[in-house]
């Protein structure tokens, strides 16, 4: 019996440094690692010790024998691929044996190199979401740091916390691991501190060796188009923020009166927030999500939920994994709009590759041109989601609410079409923001570095999505926080860092103070 990687990889690669076969792909050292949708498990070499399940911190890694139904297709996707990738796959171009005793070892490194007389530093992370905590890990578990943890917020997660869907329970578990450090002897966590508000840059960095901050992409993307600013029309990181009750985010901020909503975007956000919206109530009180979204779902009129994708399914932007747990769904049909002939010819042409190509996911899915002036389907009392490509958004109709959205209607076609709807979801990215007292560049939405080290302002560095703008999941952040962690300390070990000017109690006074 071997194991399987199935939807929840956060790709941050605990598994791969417990396995004593090397059956882990692609690890941090392959050219892969990074941009695959999650890690794979090569049944041919697995010898089905566990140790890869125990070291996962999101519940990924299940034996093959005990997927359910619903995740049967990942074994399957986990030997996909290794068909054809060069990889030294069940022995294949290895030569050695893949038994735990005889594997092929490269050799060692350590990227923690250390004067032995290297003094403790105080360092103070902005941020307490996977970014930050991936940092705060490298320093405490490779150093004898001493690091302060701030956070606008009363309560610490960053993404985690505010940003994963309530039925994705597995996902959120890895802010365990991460709450592990909050009471580490050599943390001091401050929550409800806001820099740049309650204190300045520049007080934070009096206090500390350095300062990281990893503060994420705060606002969203815009559209750009007549109409956004309507009633009804609000951005997707506000729905989730809703229905994970962030604090800034009203009880009564969505109104689900409306029987259709348009999301534009088919990424994964998009697909969270069309499967909140079409999922069965009760299948989510027993989840994390806010009471008052749970009421207003309960309430819900809404039976259809339109993704507006401006390329083709062959481009998609969810991950496989995400579509497929889509499409197992209870209560939920899915539809393709086949309103443009390029459509069924990318899904027909992916079909026999099935899953090594995101179109061919689409392969069982129904398709219909779809009659946008009568009312969503509700066969049966199901719901429904329409995946709607090569179609973009080109203006928000409404009087004093949004009633509807135009977009284009397919290939080389002048016409368009409206969309009736009563509440559009722009899902098209997140976006950071600037830092007070830190420069920012406003193409890229991130603050200027090199190797997390913040331009012209020594002893301050950035991790996460406002450093590298974002892209990349969860275990994208360990990668992230080691290159930056590794620019701080050499930065330490050559001099480079400002001597603070007052002490771990001073600042402590301070915070309380100001907050």
């Amino acid at each position: 019996m071997t194991f399987a990687i199935t939807q929840n990889c956060c790709t941050d690669a605990a598994c791969v440094a417990v396995c004593p076969v090397n059956c882990i792909h692609p690890t941090p050292g392959e050219r892969d690692f990074g941009t695959t949708e999650t890690l794979y498990i090569d049944p041919g070499a697995c010898i089905d010790c566990g140790a890869c399940a125990d070291a996962c911190p999101v519940d990924a890694v299940h034996p093959v024998a005990e997927l359910t139904p619903a995740q049967q297709p990942y074994a399957g996707i986990n030997a996909a691929y290794f068909e054809g990738t060069g990889q030294p796959a069940s022995g294949a171009g290895a030569g050695v044996d893949h038994g735990p005793n005889f594997h092929a070892w490269g050799a060692p490194s350590f990227d923690r190199v250390l004067p032995s007389d290297f003094a403790p530093l105080r360092v103070a992370i902005v941020g307490t979401g996977p970014a930050g905590m991936y940092a705060a890990e490298d320093l405490l578990l490779h150093t004898r740091s001493e690091v302060t943890l701030v956070d606008r917020l009363p309560a610490p997660g960053g993404l985690i916390r505010y940003g994963v869907a309530p039925d994705h329970p597995a996902t959120k578990r890895i802010g365990e691991t991460f709450a592990r450090f909050h009471t580490h002897p050599r943390v001091r966590l401050h929550l409800g501190l806001d820099v740049g508000t309650h204190i300045t840059a520049d007080e934070l960095a009096a206090h500390h060796d350095a300062v990281i901050y990893a503060v994420g992409a705060a606002s969203d993307r815009r559209l750009g188009i007549p109409g956004e600013d309507l009633p009804g029309s609000i951005a997707a990181t506000t729905f989730v923020a809703w229905y994970n009750a962030h604090p800034e985010v009203a009880p009564d901020a969505v109104d689900l009166s409306s029987d259709r909503v348009v999301v534009v975007g088919n990424g994964n956000v998009a697909l969270d927030v069309a499967r909140i919206l079409v999922s069965d109530p009760d299948s989510l009180a027993g989840t994390a999500i806010a009471r008052h979204a749970l009421e207003e779902l309960r309430r819900s009129k809404v039976r259809e939920v339109v993704l507006l994708g401006r390329r083709g399914p062959e481009h998609a932007a969810c991950t496989g994994t995400e579509l497929l747990a889509l499409k197992n769904l209870p209560g939920v049909d899915l539809v393709v709009d086949d309103h443009d002939a390029r459509i069924g010819t990318a899904i027909d042409a992916a079909g026999a590759a099935g899953a090594a190509h995101k179109a061919g996911l689409f392969q069982d899915v129904p398709r219909e041109a779809v009659d946008w002036s009568a009312p969503p389907r509700a066969a049966g009392g199901r719901r429904r989601i329409v995946f709607r490509f090569h179609s973009e958004p080109l203006a928000l109709h409404g009087d004093g609410h949004l009633r509807a959205v135009r977009v284009t209607s397919g290939a080389g076609e002048a016409g368009e079409q409206e969309i009736p709807a009563g509440l559009a979801l722009r899902a098209i990215g997140y976006r950071g923001v600037p830092q007070a007292g830190l420069p920012f560049d406003e193409e890229s939405g991130t603050v200027p570095h090199e190797g997390g080290r913040v331009t012209g302002r020594p002893g301050t560095y950035v991790v996460g999505w406002i450093k590298r703008g974002p892209s990349g999941g969860i275990g994208t952040n360990r990668r992230c926080a080691a290159e930056t962690v590794g620019t701080l300390l050499a930065d330490a070990v050559a001099g480079r860092l400002p001597a603070p000017t007052g002490g771990a109690r001073a600042f402590r006074r301070l915070a309380r103070r100001r907050r």
